[in-house]
């Protein structure tokens, strides 16, 4: 495929407002998108298992993107001071490299923190105008500037399967190469996603790749089908750019990172980024390294006044209305042999706020700061892992009064690595059977 067909072929896919309308596209381009042209994530058909069981819902799967995109501002950062991210001389934390790399930030301040939001976007794409009477396919565009990625490294870095590209890589989230692919089991019944990206350093073309759940067919030998993705003439597709106008807000892209999951599949109940996204990433990010913004369009919402946001995490917004909503709050840091070092917040609630009666001050309560139902959170680098719900308020610790007024945070980044994993690991199998049980339920009632 020439150059000019790439960059062609890339607006077509770029532009797609939802999976309907990408599939459109790949039955017009059927040359394009033959089967030989497609290769299995980390060149392993085996890899269904690997992808689909790496998150529980949809939402801490964006969260794990929005994690990845932190990853990449603080490395290219580490590599534009001239510092391998590997070596001894870069920062041995997450917070150590937030004072390293951006020691006079004042993003208590709108103004700066809406100003840093602008490198890292989730952005909302799809048709419109929407109504709660119309059930239209939202899908989400998220862009980073961060040290993205030249095109032949696509296959060792997107594109890869538990490589461990991060383990060495101290002041970094992401360690094992699979956060970028558990949100592909969400995107539509297709699974179409979007990747592209430019090294920070503007060497290099602007590549890009389509990701897909492969189409089994009655020839296919394997059980279980697999996720591959876009290859043209055994090279992920690419073109030189100056820039391109992504419909990113205040800016165009030059380098960076950007995907598109087509049709996502979100709970029931989300509308606005601005507003029902916005809460979620707030409350699984609890107290995020960097903030970010949330869009929506005009096209989706015409009669919404609000439809960008900055976002900087949980603790921050209960900090800031802390005497409208907040009565009482303390922390204690407790170090054992067993578990190493924790941080527990408590944050308890007004019974009454403005002028609301008591279950409308419960409603609100619940509305802005339980959207996911995480009474009792468990983080590690400000993004939670692990939750209980009200019910460890009533049954474990005996306090049915303050079930819905109650909020605990507990940080385990200084845990010991073996408790804190086999903790993860414990709350990971917890809400995977209480998916499958709630799954189970929705079919009973049908």
């Amino acid at each position: 495929m020439n150059i000019v067909k790439s960059k062609e072929l890339f607006w077509k896919l770029f532009k797609a407002k939802d999976e309907n309308d990408l599939q459109l596209i790949i039955d017009n381009y059927e040359v394009v998108f033959q089967n030989s042209n497609w290769k299995p994530l980390g060149n392993n058909k085996s890899n269904y298992g690997v992808v689909k069981n790496q998150q529980s819902s949809p939402i801490a799967a964006l969260i794990e993107k929005t994690t990845n995109s932190i990853d990449a501002l603080l490395t290219k950062k580490c590599w534009e001071l001239g510092i391998d991210p590997k070596s001894e001389d870069a920062p041995n934390s997450m917070d150590e490299a937030i004072e390293s790399f951006y020691p006079n930030n004042n993003w208590d301040l709108k103004e700066f923190r809406k100003s840093q939001a602008e490198e890292i976007q989730i952005i909302a794409d799809g048709k419109g105008p929407r109504n709660k009477f119309k059930k239209i396919p939202t899908s989400v565009i998220i862009y980073d500037n961060g040290e993205g990625q030249h095109p032949e490294k696509f296959e060792e870095t997107f594109l890869s399967l538990l490589r461990g590209n991060k383990n060495n890589v101290h002041f970094v989230q992401g360690k094992y190469n699979m956060g970028g692919s558990g949100a592909i089991v969400f995107c539509g019944k297709k699974r179409y996603q979007l990747i592209a990206s430019k090294r920070f350093d503007n060497t290099g073309d602007f590549g890009f790749t389509l990701v897909r759940e492969h189409p089994k067919t009655e020839n296919d030998q394997a059980k279980e089908t697999w996720y591959e993705y876009l290859l043209i003439d055994d090279k992920i597709p690419s073109f030189k750019i100056d820039s391109l106008d992504l419909g990113l807000e205040n800016r165009v892209f030059k380098t960076g990172t950007i995907i598109k999951m087509y049709s996502y599949q979100f709970p029931k109940g989300y509308s606005g980024f601005a507003q029902d996204l916005n809460q979620s990433i707030n409350e699984f990010l609890f107290s995020p390294a960097l903030p970010m913004l949330t869009i929506d369009t005009a096209e989706r919402y015409p009669n919404n006044k609000v439809l960008s946001n900055d976002l900087f995490g949980l603790k921050k917004r209960l900090q800031k209305e802390k005497g409208d909503y907040i009565s009482d709050q303390f922390s204690e840091t407790y170090e054992d042999e067993l578990f190493g070092k924790m941080k527990v917040s408590c944050f308890v609630f007004n019974v009454k706020i403005k002028e609301f009666d008591l279950k409308k001050t419960k409603d609100e309560i619940r509305r802005r700061y339980f959207k996911n139902g995480m009474n009792v959170m468990f983080s590690m680098n400000g993004q939670v892992h692990g939750f209980y719900t009200s019910e460890f308020i009533t049954r474990s610790l005996k306090l049915n009064l303050l079930k819905n007024h109650l909020l605990i945070h507990v940080d385990c980044t200084e845990m010991k690595y073996e408790f804190r994993k086999e903790l993860f690991y414990g709350f990971s199998r917890q809400i995977k059977r209480w998916r499958r049980n709630t799954t189970i339920e929705a079919l009973l009632s049908i």
